[in-house]
This record gives C-alpha cells, structure tokens and sequence, in this order.
C-alpha cells in the first residue's frame, strides 16, 4: 500500500470551467460540441464498465441528447471534452443508451477508478445531484426553486440564488508510540475499522473539532494536530478535513472509553497490521481519505 501524493479524490484533473456555467452561449456550444459527454446517474449509483478489472473501473459516458435542461448539470472539460451529469431519474432504458455491459454500481462499493479526471467526475455529479434533490423548494418561504449557472445554482421566484451545501468534517490518524487509532462504527458490521471522525459543530473551528471528537469517540486527549490534506466525499456533501494528531503525553493509551452510541470497538494497529490486515479486519475503501491516511502513515516507516 503506497499512498499517493494527494487524496483520491482530489487531484485537480478535471478543468471545471466555471465561466461556461454562467454563459448561455458557452453552455449551448459545450452541449451541441460533437466530444460532449454525458454521466447519466440512477440515483446514488453510477454507470461503469469493468467493474472487476485489477486497474480500476471505467465511468461509462454516453454522448448527450435532447435539449439541457433541469436534470443537467455541467461538470467541465475532461482533456478538452465537455463533460454534463444528468440526476434526474433513470430508467432501465439508459443500459441500452450507455451499453448493454455497464453496470450501475454504488461508488461505496468500487475498489476504483483508473483515471483521475473520472473520480472528479463522478464525485462532483454525485454530490450535485445530491444538492439539487434536497433543494427543490427555497428554505426561506417553501416556494419552488429551479436550477440556474449551468446547473451549479438555484433561483427563487424572486432572483435570489441558492449554492450547494457543503459540510465540513474531520478525520484523524491518531498515533501513539508507532500505533495508529481505528475506530468500529455500531452500524458497522464486525470487523470494519476506519478512523475518527466527525462534523465540525457551528462556530469551531476544525483543530477544536478534531479534539472533541476524539474525546467524544474514544475518551482520550490529543495533542499535536497537525493538518494534512482534504477530500471532498458527496454522500452526501461533506469535504472531510484530514488530520494527524498524537495522543497527550501522559495519558495511557488502554484507557480508551468507546461512545456506546456510536463506536463498537476501538483497537490500535501497528504499521505492519495495517499493511497486511489481521484475519476478520476490513481497512477502508480506496477511494476515501482514511484510507489515504492510514497507507501515508504506513508509508512513513
């Protein structure tokens, strides 16, 4: 397990070409442009071809059809191709419209995705969509809204725009002694560990965040917080805030107290548990940021 120099999701591929998004003309020229493809979502889940392949899956893109309209939304330019997410909901008719092989798979579930531009696709049509289901009717008076910039915005009656909902959250590798603090979830099944983490409440900042989960999560103090990178994680919109952090000198590390609400189990690994997992232990997937964090560390030794 090598970590890569920036989280999965965060490579900064994908050219977002904001200024299109508030250009009638632009976005008209992208849609009707020949190279123009489309990422057509059924819900949560999206489509891919060779789902099983060693190197990674594939999205599977289609070429846009119709007119743009309420259910698009334009993502950018992948190598100079406009790119569009359609979250409006599909039917089975969209296999014969991406490929009789795609299969429509939950991004949870993906070992990964070869291509870096691919992964920025699909995180940013899915967290997107996300906004715009919930988004549907202004929080101010309840009146309907309707997307507006190209699908990055929303507009009331009254001209007043709507930007999507972003949450930040933190999470933390903390260490001890060359040992490394993984969490169980109680919704988890057995044997699933991850680290720490958890939204940072109004008005504190992301280091005060970072020591009242972990108090919270498992009864300990940490000191020497040290930010690291971010990763955006759309299930359904947080940008999760990566962080090493130490436990406090002085504090012994059996004296874990788990949250009975929410961590099963709390358990420290070595570097070598974590670079071959021990029998029955579930690391986290490689798409998200704990998993980039524990092979960083890893990789430190």
């Amino acid at each position: 397990m090598t970590a890569t120099p920036l989280p999965p999701l965060s490579s900064g591929t994908l050219d977002r070409d904001a200024a299109t998004r508030t250009d009638s003309g632009l976005l008209a020229a992208a849609w009707s442009d020949p190279a123009a493809r489309l990422l057509a979502l059924r819900g949560s889940r999206v489509p891919v071809l060779d789902a099983a392949a060693d190197g990674g899956a594939r999205l599977a893109l289609s070429p846009v059809r119709g007119a743009f309209g309420d259910e698009h939304a334009y993502l950018g330019r992948l190598d100079g191709a406009p790119v569009f997410v359609e979250f409006g909901a599909a039917d089975d008719g969209d296999a014969q419209r991406v490929g009789a092989s795609v299969s429509w798979v939950n991004p949870l579930e993906l070992e990964g995705l070869r291509s870096d531009g691919e992964r920025e696709l699909m995180t940013a049509g899915l967290a997107l969509a996300a906004w715009h289901r919930s988004a549907g009717f202004s929080p101010a008076d309840g009146r309907p809204t309707h997307p507006s910039w190209g699908g990055w915005s929303r507009t009331d009656p009254d001209g007043a725009l709507l930007f999507p909902r972003t949450d930040p959250a933190v999470i933390v590798l903390v260490e001890h002694e060359g040992r490394a603090l993984l969490g169980s979830n109680a919704l988890w099944e057995t044997g699933r560990f991850s680290l720490l983490a958890g939204f940072v409440d109004a008005g504190e900042s992301a280091e005060q965040a970072v020591v009242r989960e972990i108090r919270e999560e498992a009864g300990v103090p940490v000191d020497r917080i040290r930010y690291i990178a971010s990763q955006p994680w759309p299930f359904p919109r947080s940008l999760m805030l990566g962080f090493h952090a130490s436990l406090q000198s002085g504090f012994d590390p059996e004296a874990l107290a788990p949250d009975p609400e929410e961590i099963s189990e709390l358990r420290w690994f070595t570097r070598d548990e974590l670079r071959t997992p021990p029998p029955g232990v579930r690391l986290p997937g490689p798409l998200s940021i704990a998993r980039w964090l524990i092979d960083r560390w890893v990789d430190e030794a």
